[in-house]
């Protein structure tokens, strides 16, 4: 063993890890210190925000264009922090690059509209964020011609069912926003794979170290980096992950001709969100399980949907590739009126009324949706609405305390 050798607990030997060399960096490790460069100028020990919009540019400016150019140019195309950040997320999804954008459906948009093209066919899970469905249901057929299939996607028949000679992508959520169905990531790897089409997965409910969906044969990893990577509830971004030529025609289609950027203020923010991405995710989802554990006990509750739960439809699914846990998200119907409903969300005083995820502090969002997207759904949560709860980091019984309290108001004592 040489003196930059370390042993790992299995006694094989590695390198020695040095903050200042990434590659020696391995788990909640990297989540500190990835994509950190200390600033040599002042000494700061972290990445400054440098809020500039155009860079120096070098001598011989003639190969600024060039696909994979790495200087710094103008910040609509890549600034220093975006940099940094982007090398931090490539390393934790193992992806060989990555592109940062303004908001999540900023890089789910770029991602989409990279691999498709005017005739080409997308098969999308018929339980996805509304807003991106919107784009297959409207802007995609409408302006660019593209054909669209929504099938449940975790009936691998009818996914293979729906595969024609021009689909190009399949797209998912790993775990679905919002009834929670989870993805069998590898199966539809295997399915798009065979018909040449790539698959594109959104991973924002189920970030590093829990699931790496690369690793099971997506072609492209989609966050919403606002949600869990930020973890703070006060900046917006996205990125897309992969290949680095297929990112890079991401970085240099949608985001160079239609804009997108994030800016180097919410890239700075999220770079200091992330360093906590590990421990916070462990005790949401810690949270998340005591929760759904609760509520599925409680006759008040119609039904609870929660990858954890033995009850959930896939959970063997998600007991393959889910890593430390099983998300942050709890999702669940309660009888009575709809005016029963709202009581009881408004009765809470711990749990913030609210949309979005992957905060510090619990929110929940009620919804009764209409017929078209809510006939994929479970039975109850067509009967009854769907009541979403983000878990944030307070202590599970204070979580379960103020449930319990809100489902007396609307419902009286659980018998």
């Amino acid at each position: 063993m040489t003196s930059t050798d370390t042993s790992a607990p299995d006694g094989t030997s590695r390198p020695r890890p040095d903050k200042h060399d990434f590659d020696t960096l391995t788990g909640n490790s990297w989540s500190v210190h990835g994509g950190n460069h200390a600033d040599e100028t002042t000494g700061a020990i972290r990445t400054p925000i440098v809020m500039a919009n155009s860079y120096r540019l070098p001598g011989d400016p003639s190969d600024i264009d060039a696909p994979g150019y790495q200087g710094l140019v103008y910040t609509r195309e890549h600034g220093a922090n975006q940099r940094g950040l982007e090398e931090k997320l490539a390393k934790l999804d193992h992806g060989e690059a990555a592109a940062v954008f303004g908001t999540g459906m900023a890089a789910l948009h770029a991602a989409f509209f990279t691999v498709l093209n005017p005739g080409d066919h997308a098969i999308v899970s018929n339980v996805v964020y509304m807003r991106v469905a919107g784009l297959f249901t409207d802007v995609f057929p409408n302006k660019l011609g593209i054909e669209v299939d929504f099938v449940d996607i975790t009936d691998l028949d009818s996914v293979r069912a729906a595969v024609r000679p021009n689909t190009k992508l399949v797209h998912t959520e790993v775990i679905a926003n919002p009834d929670l169905r989870v993805a069998d990531v590898p199966a539809l790897a295997a399915i798009a794979h065979d018909a040449g089409a790539l698959l594109t997965i959104d991973s924002t409910f189920t970030p590093p170290p829990m699931m790496r969906p690369l690793d099971h044969g997506a072609d492209l990893v989609i966050h919403s980096l606002t949600k869990y990577y930020n973890g703070h509830g006060d900046a917006m971004g996205g990125v897309v992950i992969g290949a680095r030529d297929l990112v890079e025609e991401t970085r240099t289609g949608p985001m160079w001709h239609a804009g997108g950027a994030i800016s180097p203020f919410n890239a700075w923010l999220i770079m200091r969100g992330s360093t906590t991405l590990p421990l916070r995710l462990e005790r949401q989802s810690q949270n998340a399980q005591a929760v759904a554990t609760f509520l599925e006990a409680d006759p008040r509750v119609v039904h609870v949907s929660y990858p954890g739960l033995p009850s959930h439809d896939q959970r063997d699914a998600a007991v393959r590739q889910l890593d430390g846990g099983f998300g942050g998200v709890v999702s669940f119907a309660i009888g009575g009126t709809h005016a029963d409903r709202l009581r009881f969300v408004n009765d809470l005083r711990v749990i913030t009324s609210a949309v979005s995820l992957g905060h510090d502090e619990t929110l929940i969002a009620y919804e009764e949706y209409p017929e078209g997207p809510a006939k994929a759904f479970a039975q109850p949560f067509r009967d009854h609405g769907l009541v979403r709860l983000a878990i944030g980091l307070e202590a599970q019984e204070d979580l379960i305390a103020d449930l319990d309290a809100s489902l007396t108001t609307a419902y009286g004592p659980a018998s």
